[in-house]
């Protein structure tokens, strides 16, 4: 039986920095969004744990403005380790970075210590929806059937300010609160749908994201943003797995972008610019660097 430090060694492990960031917006969530091009953007902090611990396993900075998004990313931790970027908030080498980009109809996922990248087009995660969801209808694992959707209303329940969706061996929760404008929460379910289908594409394995992609449309309707975010998982199916039982994330807004932060995209820009190109694949075998 696995103890509850290899469960965190076995998930900090597993999941590259930019995995963790993906799982974090997968638990909070198409089509493509848009900031408008004068806005002031608008900042999003989050934080992992595993179960019941009080440390984060991984920490990301999302930054949206100018009709983009940026996901600056820390290496996932094993149980332990208690290391943190100390280079400042303007060092977007601390780890991987994301870029959002629906105007190019693009991702683009950059390794900054590799200096390498890759670009995944939108097409292609919307063609692996549509597979996924075909796939996942005609499984023989009864939670698998039901995660490929398309109806999850019988399971769902909601308040003013949390909305809950049970099933089979699965249970989610997510508190959310109303941002500065409804325009805001709608740019925020989108991009954290095509998140959650670009996990599904980089690390499969996982659930069929479609239950998470319906909370994402019910959060957005009620015109909130999440807050904090959970995946209970059946303790018989963690052990067999060996996940952990409980993933939450805690996201905190801020309405406005600092100085900081926009000398941080200037430099994302930059790495994004001079990164040489490999293929999905080649970026998702790279191996951790030691002490990542």
């Amino acid at each position: 039986m696995q103890t509850e430090a290899s469960r965190r060694a076995w998930l900090a492990t597993t999941l590259p920095p930019w995995g963790w960031s993906l799982l974090c917006l997968a638990l909070t969530s198409s089509g493509p969004w848009m900031c408008h091009a004068g806005d002031d953007g608008f900042r999003v902090e989050s934080e992992v744990f595993v179960n019941n611990a009080d440390q984060p396993v991984a920490r990301s900075l999302t930054l949206f403005r100018d009709g983009v998004a940026w996901d600056f990313l820390e290496p996932a931790l094993a149980d332990g380790d208690d290391k943190r970027t100390a280079k400042g908030a303007d060092d977007a080498a601390a780890g991987e970075i994301v870029l959002h980009d629906p105007a190019r109809e693009r991702i683009v996922l950059v390794d900054p210590a590799r200096n390498v990248k890759t670009q995944i087009d939108a097409i292609r995660l919307e063609r692996l929806s549509v597979s996924l969801a075909s796939w996942a209808r005609k499984s023989d694992d009864r939670l698998v059937r039901w995660a490929g959707g398309p109806d999850f209303g019988e399971g769902m329940t909601e308040s003013n300010e949390r909305i809950e969706l049970v099933g089979p061996r699965v249970r989610y929760t997510i508190d959310f609160t109303a941002p500065p404008t409804a325009e805001t929460a709608d740019v925020y379910r989108r991009f954290a749908d095509t998140a959650i289908l670009l996990k599904a594409l980089v690390r499969p394995g996982g659930l069929p994201p479609f239950p998470r992609l319906a909370i994402n449309r019910r959060v957005a309707a009620a015109g909130g943003i999440p807050t904090n975010v959970s995946l209970e998982i059946d303790s018989r199916a963690a052990m067999i797995t060996g996940r952990a039982e409980t993933l939450r994330c805690v996201h905190k807004f801020h309405p406005r972008l600092l100085a900081a932060d926009l000398s941080r995209i200037e430099e994302a820009e930059s790495r994004v610019a001079v990164a040489a190109p490999v293929e999905l694949a080649e970026f998702a075998a790279m191996p951790l660097l030691a002490g990542e």
